[in-house]
Formats: C-alpha cells, sequence, structure tokens
C-alpha cells in the first residue's frame, strides 16, 4: 500500500477534520477557455444565478438558470428560467432566451419561476427542465401544505423535442408526485439523468409537515409521461445530485445543513429506501452549498476510466463567505476515495458557489458554476487533464 493510500485510509478513519487539513494540498489553477456567460446587466438583467447544464443528443450544450430581473435574492421574485444554447462544444453561445415565465403581477411577487434542473432524454433526445414555480411567496420560505398554488409551490416543466430551439408550455405536475402534508417540493437545480435502462431521474427536495427539509429523487419510467417521487433519503438535507454506479445503484450525493461535509447515501429500488455510502459526511467538504456531480463511463471517454466527477467550494467553514475554492475532485473507484492528485481548482474567488457538470465529448468536459469573475462561467476541461495524464 503506497503513502497516499494510507494517507487516505487515515483521513476518513478521522472524518472531516483531516480532510480539512488537506484542503490546501495537491491543487493548481486552471483559468484557460473561461467563458463568461452571463453577468449582471446582460439584457438589463440585475442578476443571473443556479446553473444547470447538459448535452444533447447532437451534441449542442444547454444551459438554464434564473434570470433575476430586480435583485439576487432567491424567490418569491421576479424571476424567469433562462436557456442559452451552443452548438460548438460551449467555445460560443447563442443569445439567451426565456423558457419558463408564469406572469409578472406585482401582486402575486411576478409570479417568479426558478431552481432549474435540465435532463436529457437519451432515448427521446427530448430535453425536460424543472423548475419551482411560486405563485406569490410559496417558495422556500413561504409554502405550505396544500396541493394549489395559492398554498404551496408548484413543479412545473417545460420540454423541446427539436434540441432546445423551442419549448413547449408549462407542464404542472404538482398534483402527480407532492403528499398534500408536505409543505414544499422542488427540483435540486442543476441536471439530472438518464439511467441505463432508460429511466429518467431528476434529483428532488421536499420540506415535510414539519418543515423538515429532505433530498430524494424524482423518475420517470415512460419518458417523462408520469413521474414518481422517492422518500427522503436523509432528515436535514436539500439540494443534490444523483449518479448511476456500475452496478446500477443509484448514488445520492446531498447538501446537508449540518454543515461541513456532504452526506451520500444510495438506493436499489428507485428511492424508495436508502443505505448510507462509506464515504457519507467524511470525503467530500463543503460550507454548506450546492454542487455538480457525473459519471463518465470507461467506455465513453480516452482514459478507458470509469469516472465520478464532482465539483463544489472546497472548503469545510461552513457559511456563504466560505464559498471559495470552486475545485474539480475524479474518483476512479466508483467514490470510495477522491485523491487529491485528482483535483483541480477552477476559481479561487469568493462566489455564490454553484456548479453544473456535463461530458461535452469523449476527451472534453464542462463546468457551468457561479465564478468570482462573472455571475455564470463555463469552461472546458479535458478529462485526461483532470487525471494528470497530459
Amino acid at each position: 500500500m503506497t503513502m497516499y493510500k494510507q494517507a487516505i485510509i487515515m483521513a476518513m478513519a478521522v472524518g472531516v477534520a483531516a480532510i480539512a487539513a488537506e484542503e490546501q494540498e495537491g491543487r493548481k489553477v486552471d483559468r484557460d477557455n473561461e467563458v463568461y456567460l452571463r453577468t449582471a446587466g446582460d439584457d438589463g438583467v440585475k442578476c443571473y444565478r443556479i446553473p444547470g447544464v447538459d448535452t444533447t443528443r447532437k451534441g449542442s450544450l444547454i444551459a438554464v438558470y434564473d434570470i433575476r430581473h430586480r435583485s439576487g435574492r432567491d424567490l418569491p421574485g421576479d424571476i424567469d428560467v433562462g436557456m442559452s444554447r451552443s452548438t460548438d462544444g460551449g467555445k460560443t453561445w447563442e443569445p439567451m432566451k426565456v423558457i419558463m415565465d408564469m406572469g409578472s403581477d406585482p401582486e402575486w411577487k411576478h409570479d417568479g419561476i426558478g431552481d432549474p434542473c435540465v435532463a436529457v432524454d437519451r432515448e427521446t433526445g427530448t430535453i425536460w427542465v424543472a423548475a419551482l414555480w411560486s405563485h406569490g411567496n410559496r417558495a422556500w420560505h413561504g409554502s405550505g401544505t396544500g396541493m394549489k398554488p395559492d398554498e404551496t409551490g408548484q413543479v412545473i416543466l417545460v420540454r423541446s423535442d427539436d434540441d432546445g430551439k423551442t419549448w413547449s408550455d408549462p407542464i404542472n405536475i404538482t398534483n402527480q408526485i407532492k403528499d398534500p402534508k408536505w409543505r414544499l417540493i422542488l427540483p435540486s437545480p442543476g441536471r439530472g439523468m438518464t439511467m441505463t435502462d432508460g429511466t429518467l431521474v431528476l434529483p428532488m427536495q421536499f420540506k415535510d409537515e414539519k418543515n423538515m427539509p429532505y433530498s430524494t429523487i424524482m423518475w420517470s419510467g415512460n419518458h417523462g409521461k408520469t413521474w414518481t417521487f422517492g422518500t427522503g433519503a436523509k432528515s436535514n438535507t436539500t439540494e443534490c445530485r444523483v449518479a448511476e454506479l456500475g452496478d446500477g445503484r443509484l448514488m445520492l450525493n446531498m447538501r446537508d445543513n449540518r454543515g461541513g461535509s456532504r452526506s451520500v447515501y444510495t438506493t436499489t429500488d428507485m428511492g424508495k429506501t436508502w443505505q448510507e455510502h462509506p464515504t457519507s459526511r467524511k470525503a467530500l467538504v463543503e460550507p454548506v452549498c450546492n454542487a455538480g456531480l457525473i459519471r463518465i463511463k470507461g467506455k465513453d471517454n480516452v482514459t478507458g476510466k470509469d469516472l465520478l466527477v464532482f465539483c463544489n467550494p472546497n472548503n469545510s467553514k461552513k457559511g456563504w463567505t466560505n464559498r471559495t475554492h470552486m475545485t474539480l475532485k475524479v474518483s476512479v473507484d466508483e467514490g470510495m476515495t477522491w485523491p487529491a492528485r485528482y483535483w483541480l481548482l477552477i476559481d479561487e474567488g469568493q462566489s455564490a458557489g454553484y456548479a453544473s457538470l456535463t461530458q461535452i465529448d469523449n476527451e472534453t468536459i464542462g463546468v457551468l458554476y457561479e465564478g468570482s469573475r462573472a455571475h455564470l462561467c463555463f469552461r472546458r476541461v479535458r478529462i485526461a487533464a483532470l487525471l494528470g495524464e497530459e
């Protein structure tokens, strides 16, 4: 056993404190290929936040995000969902389109809609975007029990069947998936996925009747005609990411309000039951923030290795001001370890800290993130470079 592996095992054993002590090691800054996708003042907008990105079957990139017209604050407010499309791997982007707008009446706090999550159906090519509609104050702090828009937040979908060129009218699926006793259901913003068997899976979150938040998933086995909602994986968790492991399990990587580190659970029955992963609250530090996670199959990338790629602010100190050192990390053993030699620092500055990942081609991934130099930055990163192979 190498000295490095011994160090990783020791860090896992003693928990977050040992990981935090190594946070400044094994990293390098990569400032190449950064594109400022959206920033303050673009199209007269005050703030852009909450990125999600996915790659279509035709190879286009679809980026979604909050258009926060009047301020940087969360829902409720004058917020719509924007979409940017790239057909050259993220080097250039078409003009922004508004794909979700539920109204602008000040009486209802402009009927804001935000926290978008994008997912491409790998079998049909359909692009889905889910978001939270707040009719009045029906978001994180104002939503209540019940089912109606004037009682509780609504989960809204739109779809595109032409590679993101045009989009459907809003589709309200709240009645399909919400328990009337719960206070809120909403997407986990970022991106979803298609399983090997064709099942669509979106990361989700909800607040139960006692106002306790939980991370979970929503899935469709019939290409979005109907949706099923999972159970809560762990209390006091919220925004999450989901990936399918090589053995068919779904891994849920969760923002944990306890602070310091990520919670990680798995399921073998589509979210009916959950099992704690050995790395939960040990392997991946966080300042309580959203993150990005994708799995890249060995047959689909130049390294030939099955990879999990993760991105978040690499800081264990809780709080907004500690959302610094946005870092890509790679696991080559299905998330059991995240060696520091596979870490890549992409933005050392303070930012809002959210990130979303996608695979562009067999050599490259894309990172859409809230940066310290612009509201939404996009960066192309070579997969071999992540592993130090070039």
